[in-house]
C-alpha cells in the first residue's frame, strides 16, 4: 500500500467492522478519493468500485425488503428502500465503522482534507459503496450480502418502524393543508460534475424557506428538505398551541380576586373561553 498514511487509522479495525479481510491493493483503491488520486499522479480512484457497490447494495436491500414485507405494495417498498439507500443513511453507517468511523481510513487530497472531507456525507457514502463493491469482487455476492445485512439490518428495521413518515413530502403537504399554509413549493440546485452531482433543496411554505438539505438525487434532497420543514412547522405549531393554553388559563387565575373586590350584589360576567385552533396542528402532529 502507499506510504502516505496521513491521519489514517489501522485498516485492521475497519476490516473487523466488515467481518472480512480484503486484498491490500483492492482495499486501498476502495479508500482512494479522486482528490488524492489527482494529487498523486492519476492513481486509480474508488469511483468504479462505488458504481459496483451501489448496485450490490441496491439488490441486497431490495431483495430483503421484498421478502420481509410481502404485503406492501410497490410504492411503499420503494419508500422503504429510499429511506435505507440514501446518502445520509449510508454516511451514518459509515461513521459507525471502526473506533473512529470510516473517515479515519480515507485517502484524501490536501484540499478535501482541509475542508473536512473526512466527515462529508457524500464522501463517506461513496466510500462505503466502494468497499461493498470491493467485497463483492473478492468474495462474491453471498459474502457481500452478509456484510450488507450486518451493516444495514438495523437501518431497515428502523425505517420499517417509521411507516408513513417515510414520505416526508406527503406528510408536509398534509400538515400545511391542516394549518392553512397552502401548498409547499420546492427549489433545488445541483453542483458538481454530471456523474457526481450533489443536489440541495429548499421548501417554501407561506413565504418562509426551510431546508437547505443535500442529496445525491433531486428526490432525496427534496425529501430531506420536506422533513426539515415538517419538523420546524410542527414545533412552531406546538409552541403556538402552548401559548394559547397559557393565555386561556390567565383570566381564570385572576377571576377570584376580581370577584372579591366587587359588591356581592353585582355578578361577574362569565369569562369567554379562548379555544385553540380545532385540530389542524394536532392533526398534523399525529402522523409523526
Amino acid at each position: 500500500m502507499t506510504n502516505d498514511k496521513r491521519r489514517r487509522a489501522p485498516v485492521g479495525h475497519l476490516e473487523a467492522a466488515f467481518g472480512v479481510t480484503l486484498d491490500p491493493e483492492l482495499l486501498e483503491r476502495a479508500l482512494t478519493h479522486r482528490s488524492y488520486a489527482y494529487e498523486n499522479g492519476g492513481l486509480p480512484t474508488n469511483e468504479r468500485l462505488e458504481f459496483l457497490g451501489d448496485s450490490v447494495l441496491g439488490v441486497v436491500i431490495t431483495t430483503a425488503l421484498f421478502r420481509n414485507h410481502p404485503d406492501l405494495p410497490e410504492g411503499q417498498l420503494a419508500k422503504l428502500r429510499a429511506s435505507v439507500v440514501n446518502m445520509r443513511a449510508l454516511a451514518d453507517v459509515a461513521r459507525g465503522l471502526g473506533p473512529d468511523g470510516l473517515g479515519a481510513y480515507l485517502l484524501l487530497g490536501k484540499g478535501e482534507e482541509a475542508t473536512g472531507g473526512r466527515n462529508k456525507a457524500s464522501i463517506l457514502a461513496d466510500t462505503l459503496e466502494a468497499l461493498l463493491g470491493a467485497i463483492y469482487l473478492q468474495y462474491g455476492l453471498d459474502t457481500a450480502a452478509q456484510v450488507v445485512h450486518r451493516l444495514f439490518d438495523p437501518v431497515m428495521a428502523e425505517s420499517a418502524g417509521r411507516g408513513a413518515a417515510l414520505d416526508w413530502k406527503t406528510s408536509l403537504q398534509e400538515l400545511t393543508a391542516a394549518l392553512g399554509l397552502g401548498v409547499p413549493e420546492y427549489r433545488i440546485e445541483g453542483t458538481g460534475p454530471d456523474h457526481l452531482k450533489t443536489f440541495t433543496a429548499w421548501v417554501v411554505v407561506a413565504g418562509n424557506r426551510y431546508g437547505g438539505a443535500e442529496g445525491r438525487s433531486k428526490k432525496e434532497a427534496e425529501q430531506r428538505a420536506a422533513e426539515a420543514a415538517w419538523r420546524e412547522l410542527t414545533e412552531q405549531a406546538e409552541r403556538e398551541q402552548a401559548a394559547l393554553v397559557a393565555a386561556e388559563s390567565e383570566p381564570a387565575e385572576s377571576e377570584p380576586a376580581v370577584a372579591r373586590s366587587e359588591p356581592p350584589a353585582v355578578a361577574e360576567p362569565a369569562p369567554v373561553a379562548v379555544e385553540p385552533p380545532a385540530g389542524p396542528a394536532g392533526a398534523g402532529l399525529g402522523r409523526a
